[in-house]
């Protein structure tokens, strides 16, 4: 048992998590340019001709063609120094994102993007302050056995998450926060901290939740935010607003019927732009409208693949730090797709998350390929773990 568990915990680069995360991405570049391309262009026209025609498959398979280099420069960092400098990165990303809520673009009314003279295009903050949140519980997390269990700690782990989300959802970047939120949930509980404070703090989340539906109900508000949940518990009631997105993905995917109507077929939901958002948001109505309930499983089952190979990796990862880092990124990328998925078919609130590898955006792909580049950094990096330092029991 001692050598399985040094074998398993060696150092490696882990190309099956690489390769499933290329699948999607190649698969997901596919998936936008039947949402997005010209539907006069000819059935007949070859497949990479049609990329090139949609201008949102080419921007993908450029930030594709880029991912490597982002890889590769993660890979070259010690792991060591990401714990160093996460305090560096952090602050950094959270002047990005005060400069991004003064000066920002707005777009859809959120103003959280900003103007780059990269290829003119804008980049998004609030993604990249997912991965800086993450290094920095990582960091302070790894140095108690049990933390937040006095006050300044606990303090101290709230004004982590709390500052850059205010900033965030004074954006109107709601989705992101609730990302965050769910990822520092995560980071907490196999961190090791007590379960009853996890437990409050999802009481008074719910609680809060709960005021502003209560409110929302007894209100003629005309917040989007608002509408999308008055909507999600009526869709019908509120199907030319915050309903339209809903019912009609739904009716997308379920025309799909078990193997779908097939690629670049005209005349269907998402050519016709009946789904708002095909691209991005709504990336899984093309999914199951294209491919059908088989293509959906087969999605469904590279995600499963990419979450347990994950919890594996952290499971054999000796360094806390490490540990939490995988964790991290696994807990960030689930409620991404969980969310994204939910909503799509109708069970979840609207929100503006993507689908990982799949939606458009190249901050999105940009980041969760860094992401994955930080677990398999951890993985290279670490040393073999024995049972005695394999320390957290819900991992065990």
């Amino acid at each position: 048992m001692m050598t399985e568990t040094r074998r398993r915990s060696q150092a490696h680069f882990d190309w099956p998590l690489l390769l499933v995360v290329y699948m999607l991405s190649i698969f997901g570049i596919l998936c936008i340019t039947m949402a997005t391309y010209d539907p006069d262009l000819s059935a007949e026209v070859p497949l990479l001709n049609k990329i090139l025609n949609s201008r949102s498959g080419m921007w993908q398979s450029i930030f594709l063609l880029v991912s490597p280099v982002v890889i590769f420069v993660i890979m070259a960092i010690p792991t060591d120094l990401f714990r160093a400098r996460a305090r560096l990165a952090y602050v950094a990303v959270l002047g990005l994102l005060v400069v991004t809520l003064i000066a920002g673009e707005v777009s859809n009314g959120l103003k959280g993007w900003m103007k780059s003279n990269i290829l003119g295009r804008s980049i998004q903050p609030s993604e990249f302050a997912k991965l800086s949140i993450l290094l920095m519980l990582a960091r302070y997390l790894s140095r108690f056995e049990k933390p937040m269990s006095r006050f300044k700690e606990f303090m101290t782990v709230m004004l982590i998450v709390g500052i850059p989300s205010l900033v965030v959802l004074a954006q109107g970047e709601t989705g992101t926060v609730i990302v965050i939120v769910f990822m520092f949930m995560t980071m907490i509980y196999f961190a090791g901290a007590d379960f009853r404070l996890i437990l409050g703090i999802v009481m008074v989340g719910v609680v809060g939740i709960g005021v502003i539906v209560g409110y929302a109900l007894m209100s003629e508000t005309t917040d989007y935010r608002i509408l999308r949940l008055l909507a999600f518990l009526d869709p019908q009631k509120y199907q030319e607003t915050g309903g339209y997105q809903i019912l009609q993905a739904r009716r997308a995917i379920g025309s799909g019927g078990v193997t779908g109507v097939g690629t670049f077929v005209l005349g269907s939901w998402t050519t016709l732009g009946y789904v708002p958002e095909s691209s991005t948001d709504s990336i899984f109505t093309v999914v199951g409208e294209s491919f059908g309930f088989v293509g959906c499983v087969g999605v469904l089952l590279a995600y499963f693949f990419l979450i347990i190979r994950m919890i594996y990796l952290a499971r054999f990862t000796q360094d806390k730090f490490g540990r939490l880092v995988i964790i991290g990124v696994m807990a960030m990328l689930f409620f991404h797709v969980f969310q994204n998925i939910a909503m799509s078919m109708g069970i979840m609130p609207i929100t503006g998350i993507p689908l990982p590898f799949l939606s458009y955006g190249g901050s999105n792909f940009i980041t969760n390929i860094a992401a994955i580049a930080l677990v398999l950094n951890v993985t290279r990096g670490r040393s073999a773990a024995t049972l005695n330092t394999l320390q957290s029991p819900s991992l065990s």
